[in-house]
């Protein structure tokens, strides 16, 4: 069902998100000071190009670095990214046949909103608590 759902994703939304993220990511690689949200940006496009049966959990060696540029990033980026999955996954989840594409958006906001100190897992894989 999750090879399924992700098929329908990527040539539904995910494709087009993950080439943003992409693109995103190249624009802060040659903004050199903003390196790491580029990073951020390709491990999110990863994501977003196959979100089904995996999911974020925060990183145990995240420290004040990923704080203060997450701060940065909500600021510059991060919330405008959250309204989008939020609107887009909103508008999905009013049809019957959106909702798991709309819960995949939702499931995108924390990510999105705060990409430092996250890590992408399988959603059976706990091993990161």
């Amino acid at each position: 069902m999750r090879t399924l759902l992700n098929l329908l994703w990527l040539v539904l939304a995910g494709f087009w998100l993950a080439v943003s993220y992409v693109l995103a990511g190249i624009v802060c690689c040659i903004l050199i000071i903003t390196i790491p949200f580029g990073i951020a940006s390709f491990r999110i496009a990863g994501f977003a190009l196959w979100p089904f049966g995996r999911t974020t959990v925060p990183r145990r060696d995240a420290g004040a670095g990923s704080l203060l540029g997450n701060v940065i990033w909500i600021i510059v980026a991060g919330w405008w990214l959250a309204l989008g999955h939020l609107f887009t996954g909103t508008l999905l989840c009013i049809t019957i046949i959106g909702i798991p594409f709309g819960i995949a958006n939702f499931k995108l906001i924390p990510v999105s909103l705060a990409p430092l100190g996250r890590e992408i897992v399988p959603s059976g894989d706990r091993s990161s608590f």
